[in-house]
């Protein structure tokens, strides 16, 4: 196939590489990567960090997104292109054996026809029909050979960008993480009772239950609740970039309903708040591993469990898009040796945030809240 597509190219003018539509998705995919770079830089020296590098995390993960499935779309083009190349072999080298063998031979010889002048003459005619065609069927091979070339060339460079975005936004995490830690300046709206909040989660055998008992551990409170969130619900943005694996009331696989929706996410997606709110608890809670409950309006709670790690303390009153978490990722696997090509496969989002809304300590349907249709 190599030694075709040479012969090809001398033969014929080269013209522009033909642009598909997966390599310009890959371009573009490298184009946020630069834009989540460059904001990483200047979160280093921006008053609010914290905010810095939640817009930044968030364009990191963005753009990885749109890298790996870039990266998918450039390697199955690349495959149909080569598998096409391959098919067309046959036909090519029967091309080329009939221009060897006419360059080949006298051309007084070449060009007689057995039954005389009138023979000669059709023949001629046939094959000054034929030469466009084949030119303009060898063009096309030419651009394909060019257009595989191209895509392969796309993959190296766009690993190794995806390769330093992954290094990028793992860097960012730390920075958030250590952000986090040093953060005085949120205010507070009440002080937690450490111990009620022990008995409590020991007395506690459903989430209602513990909802219910929330206003118990409250000492000191300084404020009243947030004012109702008019005109916003319903067009609530998820808190975490994902896919909506499972919705209120649908049963998993153990056959078990919940009233809350349940999000796909990448390995350590970075979740935020999608409104001011006061933080009512963090923690670990039942079965739900690790939660932070947020209290948006008065008699309303928003519930997310399946973090790994937590940020803010019960009784902090946050603003909208203030970094409430992180996700987990598999034991087995890091940031840094994340497949390119797994995008889209169904083993890349490998977490799931599940999502609760009550009202009034009642289930409240999350779609009715959030954006649920805007995946991620």
């Amino acid at each position: 196939m190599i030694r075709t597509a040479l012969i090809l190219m001398l033969l014929w003018p080269m013209t522009a590489v033909a642009q598909s539509e997966a390599a310009s998705q890959a371009r573009a995919a490298a184009a946020e990567l630069e834009i989540a770079s460059a904001l990483l830089d200047s979160a280093e020296g921006a008053r609010d960090r914290v905010k810095a590098l939640t817009e930044t995390i968030q364009a990191f993960e963005k753009g990885l997104g749109a890298m790996r499935a870039g990266l998918r779309q450039v390697a199955i083009r690349e495959a149909q292109l080569s598998q096409k190349l391959q098919a067309s072999d046959g036909e090519v080298a029967q091309l080329l054996g009939v221009l060897q063998n006419i360059g080949g031979t006298p051309s007084p010889v070449a060009f007689l026809h057995p039954s005389g002048p009138t023979g000669t003459a059709r023949a001629g005619m046939l094959l000054a029909e034929l030469t466009p065609a084949l030119n303009t069927r060898a063009d096309a091979l030419r651009r394909d050979v060019e257009d595989v070339q191209t895509l392969r060339d796309l993959q190296v460079d766009a690993a190794e960008r995806l390769q330093d975005g992954l290094t990028e936004v793992q860097a960012a995490r730390t920075a958030l993480n250590q952000a986090m830690a040093n953060r005085t300046d949120l205010p507070k709206r009440f002080t937690e009772d450490p111990v009620r909040t022990a008995i409590l989660i020991a007395s506690t055998e459903t989430l209602g239950g513990f909802a219910s008992g929330l206003s118990e551990i409250v000492t000191d409170e300084t404020a009243p609740a947030l004012a109702k969130l008019d005109g916003k619900v319903g067009e609530l943005a998820l808190p975490v970039q994902g896919l909506i694996l499972r919705r209120a009331g649908e049963a998993d696989a153990a056959g078990i309903r919940r009233p809350g929706i349940i999000v796909a996410t990448r390995p350590r997606a970075i979740v935020i708040s999608p409104t001011a709110a006061t933080i009512r608890y963090t923690g670990p809670l039942l079965d739900l591993g690790n939660v932070i409950i947020l209290e948006p309006q008065a008699d309303t709670l928003f519930v997310m469990a399946g973090l790994e790690t937590v940020y803010g303390q019960t009784g902090q009153v946050i603003a909208a898009g203030t970094p409430i978490g992180l996700m987990g990722a598999p034991a087995d696997e890091n940031d840094t040796t994340l497949s390119p090509n797994r995008d889209g496969t169904g083993t890349d989002r490998s977490e799931t945030l599940y999502i609760e809304v009550r009202q009034d300590n009642t289930p409240q349907d999350p779609s009715d809240w959030f954006r649920t249709d805007k995946d991620g």
